[in-house]
């Protein structure tokens, strides 16, 4: 089983994939930016820790990812300012990806999002081109990073019912629930054929299992 560093450990993704991941047997230390979040992630079984990733450089997170065998990137600026967005999505996310590389860490999950390509066709006068834009860049960043990397990029996220059944390169928005993607990233750790891929997906018909297989 596998010791696993999860950043964005308080988001609405991350507090269901945390108790999947324990229930598989990893070791779950779940980064979170406020204190008063940690009883919330120490009741799904994982280890709360709190750091602000957006303000630590790339020596302080070395040493949070040290020692782990997997780094899950979930976190984000959850909109608002277009300078926090990147701060976030790009910036932090790129630093935590030379930080494993610094590390030792070599695998590597990025929870990206349905659109992002380079010509993810979001006009600059968009209010979601920054969130598009640091996407992309930090997506692009980890494809050359030479880490052990599997990109999972799910449509419009939803509230609804977990359904376990999704559907890869889906037409449209993709729309999946929530508690489907965290499905999707539990799978995508314990499956090395999704390694060095980018994988779109929303739900569907397919088994998460057999749709993400490669």
């Amino acid at each position: 089983m596998a010791r696993i560093l999860l950043f964005g450990g308080h988001g609405k993704v991350a507090l269901l994939l945390e108790p999947l991941l324990v229930r598989q047997g990893h070791t779950v230390t779940a980064v979170i930016r406020n204190a008063e979040h940690e009883a919330d992630v120490a009741a799904t079984g994982a280890t709360p820790l709190v750091a602000d990733i957006e303000v630590f450089d790339l020596d302080q997170l070395t040493n949070l990812v040290s020692g782990n065998d997997v780094v899950v990137w979930s976190a984000g600026a959850g909109g608002g300012s277009a300078a926090r967005t990147y701060a976030v999505d790009r910036d932090a996310a790129i630093r935590s990806m030379d930080a494993a590389v610094a590390a030792g860490v070599t695998r590597y999950l990025m929870v990206s999002w349905i659109g992002s390509r380079a010509d993810h066709g979001v006009a600059r006068d968009n209010s979601f081109f920054a969130y598009a834009d640091a996407k992309w860049a930090a997506d692009a960043h980890l494809q050359e990073s030479g880490l052990q990397w599997t990109i999972l990029a799910p449509g419009t996220l939803t509230l609804d019912p977990p359904t376990g059944l999704i559907e890869v390169d889906p037409d449209g928005r993709g729309e999946v629930t929530r508690a489907d993607v965290a499905a999707v990233v539990a799978a995508a750790i314990d499956d090395d054929t999704t390694i060095g891929r980018s994988i779109r997906f929303g739900n569907g018909r397919v088994p998460i299992a057999e749709a993400i297989a490669g």
